[in-house]
C-alpha cells in the first residue's frame, strides 16, 4: 500500500513539474500603450493591447488583465505592425548564379546566405517566398533556432527547359539526369531541374516536392541576365505547364512562374500558375485575363526603378538590352494591374551579393511612386500573408496566420517609430525606425527602451 502511494505521489508531481515546464515555455508578452496597424485597415487601432503567449498571438482587447508573471513591453505610443514579408527572394543567390553554382564552395556560399538571413531579418523582414535556390538547409537551421532569419517558404530546385532561364551549364560538360552522362552541378547542388516533355517534367516536380518545397517555381519565359535565353523566348509549352501544375496541385499546393513576355504570361495563366513574377511585357488582355482568373502578380518595382548604369557593375550589351526593354514597359504594367484590381504581391528579387540583398528595403520608396502608403503596406503584410497560404497543406507554418495582427495570427511583429502610414519611406530606413523585432515570439530586437512599468 505503501509502495502505490509513493508512485501516486511520484506520479503528481511528475505530472505537475511537466506542467510547469510547459507554461515556463509559453511565457506570455503583454504590448501596451500601443496604435495598431493590423496589416489590413487604413486606420491605426487605438486603445489596446497585444497579449503573446509562446509563438501567438491570443488576445487583442483593452486593457488586458493577466493573471500570470507578464512580460510587459511600453510602446510608448508608437506603432506596432506585422512582421514584414518578401515574396520573392533568393537567399541562396549571394554571388551571380554561375559562380554560386560552379565556382564557389557550396559551405562559403552556405555561409553568406546565412548572413543574409540575419540581415533579412534585421531588417524587420520575418517571412521570405524564397523563389528558387537549395535553401532547405538555412530554412532548417533557423527553424531550430540555430541561426537567425525569416520564416522560409522554399521553391527549391528551379523547374528550367533546356536552353531555359534555368538552364545554367552553357558548356554542357555536365548533362542533366534526364540524359546519359554526368550530373550537372546545379542539378547536384540543388539549384534547378532540367526537364523536357510531361513525362519528365511531372518527375520533376515530384522530386522538389519530394525535397521540401511549399511551392513549385517554373521558368516559363527567356530572362534579363540568362546568357542563352531571349526575353521574348516562351519555354515550355502548354501541355507542359499544365502537367506541373497539376503536380503540384495534387500536392495541394501551386506553381509561380517566372514569366516576361505577355505569350509566356498568358500561356502560364491559362495553364493554371498561380503567380506571375515578373509579368512585365504583358499586354492589357493578358493583365484583364489575371483579374478574371485571380492570377497573383508579383512585382519587384525597385530593380526597374534604376538605370544600367546604377547598378555599379559593367553590364553586358545584351543583358543591358533586355533590362531596358523590360524596364521600358514596367511603368504601364505597374499602373494597368492597380488600375484592373489585381492582386500584387511586395517582392524585391535582390540577389547576387550580400550588397545587393541589403537594398532590399529601398523597394519601399520605389513602389512609392506607383502606390499609396496603405496599398504597399497591405501589399507587404496581409497581401503577402494570402498569397503564402495558397501552399495549403504544404506550408512549413500551418498554425498561424501571417502578416496581420489579429488573435491566433503567429506573433511576428515590428515596433515602428513613426507612422508608416503617413511615411512609408520610414520602413526603407529599418535600422533607425524599426526598434522592436519578434518573429515567431522570439525577440530579436529592442532598442527603444521601453519604460518600466
Amino acid at each position: 500500500m505503501k509502495k502505490l502511494f509513493l508512485f501516486t505521489v511520484l506520479l503528481l508531481i511528475s505530472f505537475f513539474n511537466g506542467n510547469n515546464a510547459q507554461e515556463a515555455q509559453k511565457q506570455q508578452i503583454l504590448f501596451l500603450n500601443v496604435k495598431i496597424f493590423d496589416g489590413k485597415s487604413d486606420k491605426l487601432i487605438t486603445g489596446k493591447d497585444v497579449l503573446v503567449e509562446g509563438n501567438r498571438i491570443i488576445k487583442i482587447a483593452p486593457k488586458i488583465k493577466t493573471n500570470r508573471l507578464v512580460k510587459i513591453v511600453n510602446g510608448q505610443g508608437k506603432v506596432l505592425m506585422p512582421g514584414l514579408i518578401d515574396a520573392h527572394t533568393h537567399l541562396m543567390v549571394t554571388k551571380p548564379f554561375d559562380e554560386a553554382i560552379y565556382t564557389y564552395e557550396p559551405t562559403y556560399i552556405a555561409s553568406l546566405a546565412t548572413e543574409a538571413a540575419r540581415r533579412m531579418l534585421m531588417r524587420g523582414f520575418t517571412t521570405a517566398r524564397d523563389a528558387g535556390g537549395p535553401v532547405m538547409g538555412l530554412k532548417r537551421a533557423i527553424d531550430e533556432g540555430i541561426v537567425p532569419g525569416p520564416r522560409i517558404f522554399p521553391s527549391n530546385a528551379f523547374i528550367s527547359q533546356t536552353g531555359g532561364h534555368g538552364d545554367f551549364d552553357l558548356s554542357m560538360t555536365y548533362l542533366s539526369p534526364y540524359f546519359a552522362g554526368q550530373l550537372d552541378k546545379a542539378y547536384l547542388f540543388g539549384w534547378t531541374i532540367t526537364a523536357d516533355g510531361v513525362p519528365e517534367v511531372r518527375k520533376a516536380v515530384r522530386e522538389v516536392l519530394r525535397s521540401g518545397a511549399s511551392q513549385i517555381k517554373i521558368m516559363a519565359s527567356g530572362s534579363i541576365t540568362g546568357a542563352h535565353d531571349p526575353l521574348d523566348v516562351v519555354e515550355y509549352a502548354p501541355e507542359e505547364m499544365r502537367a506541373i501544375v497539376e503536380e503540384a496541385e495534387k500536392w495541394g499546393t501551386y506553381a509561380m512562374a517566372h514569366a516576361y513576355s505577355d505569350e509566356a504570361v498568358r500561356t502560364a495563366i491559362e495553364a493554371g500558375v498561380k503567380s506571375i513574377e515578373h509579368g512585365l511585357m504583358a499586354s492589357p488582355e493578358t493583365l484583364k485575363l489575371m483579374k478574371k482568373k485571380g492570377v497573383w502578380l508579383s512585382t519587384q518595382c525597385l530593380n526597374y526603378s534604376k538605370n544600367v548604369e546604377d547598378f555599379g557593375v559593367e553590364m553586358p550589351a545584351n543583358v543591358a538590352a533586355k533590362f531596358n526593354e523590360a524596364k521600358k514597359s514596367a511603368e504601364r504594367v505597374y499602373k494597368l494591374a492597380k488600375k484592373y484590381g489585381l492582386k500584387l504581391a511586395w517582392g524585391t528579387d535582390t540577389f547576387g551579393s550580400l550588397e545587393v540583398q541589403d537594398t532590399e528595403s529601398q523597394e519601399f520608396t520605389a513602389r512609392s511612386k506607383y502606390f499609396s502608403n496603405i496599398e504597399i503596406l497591405r501589399q507587404v503584410t496581409s497581401l503577402n500573408g494570402e498569397l503564402l497560404s495558397l501552399s495549403g497543406k504544404r506550408s512549413p507554418y500551418p498554425d498561424g496566420r501571417l502578416g496581420v495582427v489579429e488573435e491566433g495570427a503567429y506573433a511576428d511583429l515590428l515596433i515602428v517609430d513613426g507612422n508608416p502610414l503617413q511615411d512609408i519611406t520610414l520602413l526603407a530606413k529599418p535600422e533607425e525606425s524599426i526598434q522592436f523585432i519578434m518573429k515567431d515570439g522570439t525577440i530579436y530586437k529592442n532598442t527603444f527602451n521601453p519604460k518600466k512599468d
